[in-house]
């Protein structure tokens, strides 16, 4: 077992290796909006003997952290992926666990001094009529109370998929044809973005995965157009802030050329 000097001196070397990552970081342009598919709660807490449930506890605390992060280095745009609707398919032991995570966590963001001071608003993309009512209340409290915030914006997708989200843009656009509202000729890009959730945001500069999984898992299937991806072995609960910065940095070593 390693002795408390030993751990010390890792702890110490830790500590300057996260101030160098984040001086180099803050010289290089910062991602204007960071998308997080947080995965592997589940096998986190699988390692480390527990029940699975405890992943998404954990998963919890990894959330704050990062929250700080992204208000430290100054991205103003968060979106992380919570809850897919295909996850609502998972046994209803877990379904339940994470009901009740959503409406705790939500009513909690709600209250949150952080978050009234740096005048945070918090939204959730999704289905959000396919949770139960207590999560919906909860949702409803958080976005009231900071409906008016403009500094910050944090998005939680709950009950979201990416082809559901594009199918609802493309319903809403064919009804508004048939109607003799608009021309099929007058159809854009701009006419589907302006439908989806995330309407009045700008697309994602930098999508995170952890866990080592590398695909998207239906998010963001439009808005990642031209979104740099970066995929670690981390699993989520594990995610540290020398992760997130060695993401940031690497966003910014690439040449981002949108399509050209």
């Amino acid at each position: 077992m390693p002795s408390k000097i030993t751990k010390a001196i890792g702890a110490a070397v830790y500590d300057a290796y996260e101030r160098r990552l984040r001086g180099e970081v803050m010289k290089g342009p910062i991602p204007q909006h960071i998308a997080v598919i947080m995965d592997g709660n589940r096998r986190a807490a699988e390692e480390l003997g527990l029940d699975r449930l405890d992943g998404h506890e954990f998963g919890r605390e990894t959330l704050e952290k990062m929250l700080e992060w992204c208000l430290e280095i100054g991205v103003r745009h968060i979106t992380v992926y919570a809850f897919s609707t295909e996850n609502l398919k998972r046994a209803p032991e877990e379904v339940e666990h994470l009901v009740r995570l959503f409406a705790e966590n939500f009513r909690k963001a709600g209250d949150d001094e952080r978050v009234h001071k740096y005048k945070i608003k918090i939204r959730a993309l999704g289905k959000i009529e396919m949770l139960p009512e207590e999560v919906q209340k909860s949702i409803k409290y958080a976005e009231e109370r900071t409906k008016n915030y403009e500094s910050y914006f944090f998005n939680i997708a709950v009950a979201y998929g990416g082809r559901e989200e594009l199918l609802q843009a493309i319903r809403s656009v064919a009804e508004d044809v048939k109607s003799g509202k608009m021309k099929s000729d007058d159809i854009d890009e701009n006419t589907i973005s302006s439908r989806l959730y995330t309407k009045d945001m700008p697309d994602p500069d930098l999508i995170i995965r952890t866990s080592g999984e590398e695909r998207l898992s239906n998010f963001l299937l439009w808005q990642n157009a031209y979104a740099e991806l970066y995929f670690t072995d981390v699993y989520w609960p594990g995610f540290r802030k020398v992760d997130f910065l060695r993401a940031v940095r690497e966003y910014q070593m690439r040449k981002r050329r949108f399509g050209s």
